[in-house]
């Protein structure tokens, strides 16, 4: 299914290809999301910016549970499919993928993990009811105020994303939802359908 919209920039014609070039590097084809950025390369340049440095200043395990967390409470089925395999993939914790998968609250997972998951989704949904309390909660499960201002950026930053791609369409790519098996992907749908092969 294509976006809502079909944003271009003329005058950015060598951005934008660099910019989906760029992506068709990192995934192996070009990615749905990477249209709905088509008028504006720079704020996508600005994103990845952000998003890397936000990803590279904290445990980057942390940083994919407080992402997958945000991302669910989002309804954002795009995020929380590619952050689901960068926790398979590049944090090599398929157990814990699978645990949230089956288990968005992770009830299976440690008091840590736990507190900084459902953290994350108050972040994304309801910033405004954070309490002290939310947040002692994270100095009890072991984090510092550095690490649970590190979770807030996490979901925050998420929030930016996950809304710019749902509030335009794009829905996420059929090789994303290909890179698990039937179940799992199934379990990751939480708001868009992923595509289908040939959409």
């Amino acid at each position: 299914m294509p976006m809502f919209i079909d944003p271009t920039n003329p005058t950015k014609q060598d951005e934008v290809r660099e910019w989906y070039e760029e992506q068709a590097s990192r995934w192996g084809y070009v990615p749905n999301y990477a249209a709905a950025f088509a008028s504006r390369p720079d704020v996508a340049r600005a994103w990845t910016a952000l998003n890397t440095a936000v990803r590279d200043g904290m445990d980057r395990r942390r940083f994919e549970l407080a992402t997958i967390a945000a991302a669910r409470a989002l309804h954002s089925t795009y995020c929380t499919a590619a952050h689901s395999k960068f926790l398979r993939d590049a944090c090599h914790d398929e157990v814990t993928m699978l645990a949230i998968a089956a288990d968005p609250e992770g009830s299976s997972l440690d008091e840590t993990d736990r507190a900084v998951m459902a953290f994350a989704r108050k972040v994304a949904v309801d910033a405004a009811g954070i309490s002290v309390g939310d947040v002692d909660a994270l100095r009890s499960a072991g984090l510092s105020d550095n690490d649970i201002a590190d979770v807030v950026f996490a979901a925050a930053a998420r929030s930016f994303f996950a809304k710019v791609l749902d509030a335009v369409g794009a829905q996420a790519d059929h090789q994303l939802g290909e890179a698990f098996d039937p179940a799992v992907t199934a379990q990751m749908v939480v708001g868009r359908p992923i595509s289908s092969s040939g959409a």
